[in-house]
């Protein structure tokens, strides 16, 4: 979730297209989009409480069923940083949309896995295309309620964000017991394509802007890329293999940090990087992603 708080940046004013909707629209188009993050965040506690149900339907072994989490994780965390740039390119209504019926699609595919190795391949699909759902709900809850009210807003975003990974295990276990560990991607089948009907239909927040196509910062997001990968290998997996004893671990820790520090040196001399580290000179901005970082 860290790296959740570390996307939101600088946030957009309110647009003359948002203002084109009634405060009972806001709402119901906030709602919708906090739907797709409350269901994002929960797929990833429900299907890691039911990886030995996974593991024994698809035959396979405890190393490789946890890389039905492993690969989860690593696409979500690249796709996280990026989505600002997306949204810019795409616009957030068009990029939430896309992000909901890509995870909605990779679900049912997930569910329909027939061995591992494609069981493993959804779940990174699943993580690349729905990570977007989960940073762009700030934008909207900054767009569609300035001033104070914004507060309450977050506030929501936060508790859903808290209350996904507490009912995670035992949703799952509930599924897994009364069901099959299908139902631990088929259930995401009915909000997702509500989710991918209505946002489109509900949010004006900015447009589209495919111009940022040209000049983007392709060689940042190699490099933030492989930093993101390597380094949730590394904490993922680390515990498992003994850390730094492992050869592996060792070596993605180590494409980790020089990677990490390319990224950085990028990001600040380049005019118009990926992830503005820049902001972070705002104190404000500075502190409130510490606390948050802490507080996870």
């Amino acid at each position: 979730m860290s790296a959740v708080v570390a996307a939101r940046g600088p946030q957009p004013a309110a647009s003359p297209r948002s203002a084109e909707l009634s405060p009972a629209a806001k709402i119901v188009a906030f709602a919708t989009m906090c739907v797709g993050l409350f269901i994002a965040l929960l797929d990833i506690q429900i299907v890691s409480a039911s990886l030995r149900d996974i593991g024994g339907g698809l035959s396979a072994g405890t190393d490789e069923t946890a890389w039905v989490q492993t690969s989860y994780l690593i696409a979500e965390i690249i796709v996280i940083p990026l989505s600002g740039w997306l949204s810019r390119v795409m616009s957030t209504r068009w990029l939430f949309c896309v992000s909901a019926a890509g995870f909605t699609a990779t679900s049912l595919l997930c569910g329909w896995a027939w061995d591992i190795q494609s069981m493993i391949v959804f779940r990174a699909l699943q993580g690349f295309l729905g990570g977007s759902m989960i940073p762009t709900v700030f934008t909207a809850a900054f767009v569609f309620f300035p001033g104070r009210r914004v507060v309450m807003a977050a506030a929501t975003v936060g508790a859903l964000a808290s209350l996904a990974p507490t009912l995670g295990p035992t949703v799952g276990g509930w599924i897994t017991d009364n069901y099959s560990w299908h139902w631990l991607f088929f259930i995401n089948l009915v909000p997702g394509v509500f989710v991918a009907v209505v946002v489109p239909i509900l949010v004006r927040v900015d447009k589209p802007d495919l111009s940022l196509l040209r000049g983007a910062d392709y060689a940042g997001m190699i490099l933030m890329a492989i930093f993101l990968g390597c380094l949730e290998y590394t904490l993922e997996e680390g515990p498992r293999w003994d850390w730094f004893g492992d050869d592996t671990i060792r070596t993605t820790a180590w494409i980790a940090g020089v990677a990490g520090v390319a990224f950085v040196w990028r990001s600040l001399t380049y005019a118009h990087p990926v992830v503005d580290l820049r902001a972070l000179k705002s104190r404000n901005f500075s502190l409130g992603c510490f606390f948050s970082f802490v507080r996870v």
